[in-house]
C-alpha cells in the first residue's frame, strides 16, 4: 500500500522536478495529483511515462491524502498550508514562510534526519532555502569531525531560482545585447542580468544584508548548529540552474585537506571532484539534472589556523528545492508515516 501524494504548484519550475523526481525515485505512490491556480487549470504536467491534468488548489480536499509537496510563494501557502495540515495531510513546503518557527522543523535529510519528529506539532516540515541547503550538505560531516566555529561564503547563484520570470528574463536580455534595434529593460532583476552579475538576492535589512543572506545565516544555525558563526555573500549570475558557492570555513580543531577530501567522499549527498589540474573541478553546467551536491577546491586556508577553503555546485531546482523535498518525503513514509 502506497501513499497519496498532492503536489501544490505544479506547473512551476520546481513543481515539475517533484513529479520528476518522484517518478525518478519510484516513491511509493499509489496516486500522485497536480495541483495549480485555477488559471492554470487542466493544464498538462508529466509524472514519468504518465501525462497529469491539474486541479484547482482553491476547491481541493487534502482528506485521506498522506504528503503534499508545497511549490507555490509563501503567500498563497499561508491560506492552503494549514488546511492541508488539518485535514491530516503533512505538508512539505518549499516556500520561506514556515522556516524560522521554532515548532516546525526545518531539514536536509543528510544533515538532521532526526527533526522529523517535529512534525507531529503541526504536520507541517519546512524545505530549506537553495543556497542553505547545498552548503549545509558539505559542513555536517566537517562539523563533527572538527567543529565549525565560522563559515564565510560567497554565492553565485542561478537565475531559475528567481522562478521563470527570472530565466525568461536572462534569455530576452541575452537576444537583446545581439539585438541593438531591441531593448529589455530589467523588470525581475535590479539590474541587467545578462553578461552581468549582481550582488543583490532579495530585499535589503537594516544591517546591510540582504535577506538572503540572512536566510543563510538563520537556516545554517538551525539545521547544523546554533554557535556557528556565518557571514554571507550572495549574487546573482548570468546562468540558467546551479547555484555555486565559495565557501571558507574555520574550524577548532585542524583539518588537514586530505582527511577532509576523505570524509567528503564518504558523506552521502555528496561528491567530490578534485583534481589540481586545468578543468579538475565541477561548474554549474555539469551539475544540472544530477541529485548530487558536488565539491571541488578543497584547499588549507594559512590566513587563519584551522582554515579550509572549497567549492561546492549544485542543481538549484533539485537538492536547493524539489530532490530536498521528495527526500524529506521519503525520511516522512520510513521514520513516521510507515504505510505498507
Amino acid at each position: 500500500m502506497g501513499y497519496r501524494v498532492a503536489v501544490v504548484g505544479a506547473t512551476g519550475n520546481v513543481g515539475r522536478e517533484m513529479l520528476n523526481i518522484l517518478a525518478e525515485r519510484q516513491f511509493p505512490a499509489d496516486e500522485v495529483v497536480a495541483l495549480a491556480s485555477r488559471k492554470s487549470l487542466g493544464s498538462e504536467v508529466s509524472y514519468g511515462d504518465k501525462t497529469l491534468k491539474t486541479k484547482d488548489l482553491d476547491t481541493f480536499d487534502f482528506s485521506g491524502f498522506d504528503i503534499a509537496l508545497f511549490a507555490i510563494g509563501s503567500g498563497p501557502t499561508k491560506d492552503y498550508a494549514p488546511k492541508a495540515a488539518k485535514a491530516g495531510c503533512v505538508v512539505i513546503d518549499n516556500s520561506s514562510l514556515y522556516r524560522y518557527e521554532p515548532d516546525i522543523p526545518l531539514i536536509v535529510p543528510e544533515v538532521n534526519p532526526d527533526a522529523i519528529e517535529g512534525v507531529k506539532a503541526r504536520n507541517i516540515i519546512a524545505n530549506p532555502n537553495c543556497s542553505t541547503a547545498q552548503m549545509v550538505v558539505a559542513l555536517k560531516p566537517l562539523h563533527d569531525r572538527a567543529k565549525i566555529k565560522r563559515v564565510v561564503v560567497s554565492t553565485y547563484q542561478s537565475v531559475s531560482g528567481a522562478g521563470k520570470d527570472g530565466m525568461d528574463e536572462l534569455w530576452e536580455q541575452t537576444k537583446a545585447v545581439y539585438n541593438p534595434t531591441v531593448e529589455v529593460p530589467p523588470t525581475k532583476f535590479q539590474r541587467q542580468i545578462a553578461f552581468n552579475v549582481i550582488p543583490q538576492i532579495d530585499v535589503f535589512m537594516e544591517d546591510g544584508s540582504t535577506k538572503e543572506e540572512w536566510k543563510m545565516v538563520v537556516e545554517t544555525k538551525k539545521i547544523v548548529d546554533t554557535a556557528i558563526k556565518v557571514t554571507a555573500t550572495c549574487v546573482r549570475v548570468p546562468v540558467f540552474v546551479g547555484h555555486a558557492e565559495a565557501v571558507n570555513i574555520e574550524t577548532e580543531e585542524f583539518l588537514d585537506e586530505d582527511e577532509a577530501r576523505d570524509i567528503l567522499r564518504e558523506s552521502p549527498g555528496i561528491m567530490v571532484v578534485d583534481k589540481r589540474v586545468d578543468g579538475g573541478y565541477t561548474t554549474p553546467v555539469e551539475c544540472v539534472g544530477d541529485f548530487a551536491t558536488y565539491i571541488s577546491r578543497i584547499r588549507q586556508d594559512g590566513t587563519i589556523e584551522n582554515g579550509l577553503n572549497f567549492w561546492c555546485v549544485s542543481d538549484n531546482l533539485r537538492k536547493g528545492a524539489a530532490l530536498n523535498a521528495v527526500q524529506i518525503a521519503e525520511l516522512l513514509g520510513n521514520r513516521i508515516l510507515k504505510k505498507g
